[in-house]
């Protein structure tokens, strides 16, 4: 059978740290009650004239060199994000043309901070069914460029940066085990950005209004985030017939760090076996699980065999979870 198997990742983040100390004097808001709420103690921040696709070009080029794949090779390319460069045409295809993948084809998947995942699975299904055989996946955002500075809820979460991975498939018991993905539009208005589109055309209401800002109801987020991360992580891990206690790395969305203890004890996975960066990065999005992969993976951590659990909450709102062998 053929398996989709990672084969490579990597990465790339913006130069600029901006601390919580940096926040302080931005908005109203403190270290502690940040560090509290969030975990977070910093963030990467793009440059103003810096755009997506030079991060998600940047990290889908170190993937392909840590996998040994050219360019031309390259049958599938796989965009996350919800911060394109621009709305028409898709940001994939200006990274097919920046990494010099001229026989793949490239689109984007808007799936918010569950978006790696969702083009994770997009892959998986290419690959499997013999419609290419080697696929790029990237999950990258800019959310920076689209926060109100004076909104503490939403300015002291969110990053930038973008994490990619090469999948191949292979005659292996490696590779994708197992994965699924959920939505539940009813609650689409708990993670939004409702100027900009059809419904709210640019316009001089839509900024003075700053419905081109992110919008978040936090409280509600969080209660939905717990159950559905912790249900859909059960879900894979069933259908490849394992358990928690198989999981060797569980990599969660870096998305609140109480989020992510509350699931790992609804799971029965401890802190050891529990990858984090957001104390250092932040709420990337659909760039946080492969940025935070390509970390422990060069870091020595994940070794071949061991079992990985991902999974992922977001706009949509949506819910999704993958488990590997790696």
């Amino acid at each position: 059978m053929k398996r989709a198997v990672i084969t490579g990742t990597g990465r790339s983040l913006p130069d600029r740290i901006l601390t919580n100390a940096d926040l302080e004097k931005m908005v109203d808001t403190s270290d502690e009650w940040i560090t509290t709420r969030t975990g977070i103690r910093e963030r990467r921040i793009a440059a103003a004239d810096e755009a997506l696709s030079k991060f998600a070009t940047a990290a889908g080029r170190n993937a392909l060199e840590a996998a040994g794949v050219d360019p031309a090779d390259v049958g599938l390319i796989v965009l996350a994000t919800v911060t394109p460069d621009m709305p028409i045409p898709a940001t994939a295809c200006t990274i097919q043309h920046e990494l010099g993948c001229r026989n793949a084809v490239a689109f984007d998947v808007a799936a918010g901070c569950s978006g790696f995942i969702y083009a994770q699975a997009i892959a998986q299904q290419f690959l499997e069914n013999g419609q290419s055989d080697t696929a790029l996946v990237i999950g990258g955002e800019l959310l920076s460029k689209f926060v109100d500075w004076n909104d503490r809820a939403t300015c002291v979460i969110f990053a930038d940066g973008a994490g990619a991975v090469v999948m191949k498939a292979e005659d292996s018991d490696r590779g994708t085990l197992a994965s699924a993905m959920h939505s539940d539009g009813s609650m689409a208005d708990f993670i939004c950005r409702p100027g900009g589109g059809s419904a709210q055309p640019p316009s001089q209401k839509m900024i003075d209004e700053g419905s081109h800002f992110i919008q978040m109801r936090g409280n509600e987020t969080f209660k939905m985030a717990v159950r559905s991360i912790a249900g859909v992580c059960s879900e894979v891990l069933e259908e490849a017939g394992l358990t928690p206690k198989d999981v060797d790395w569980f990599i969660p969305h870096q998305a609140n760090l109480r989020i992510i203890s509350a699931v790992g004890q609804r799971l029965g996975i401890d802190e050891d076996r529990c990858y984090l960066n957001i104390d250092r990065i932040g709420n990337t999005s659909a760039a946080s699980i492969p940025i935070a992969l390509d970390e422990a993976v060069r870091e020595g951590r994940i070794t071949k065999g061991q079992i990985v659990l991902m999974a992922a909450f977001g706009a949509g709102l949506t819910w999704a979870a993958s488990v590997v062998r790696w």
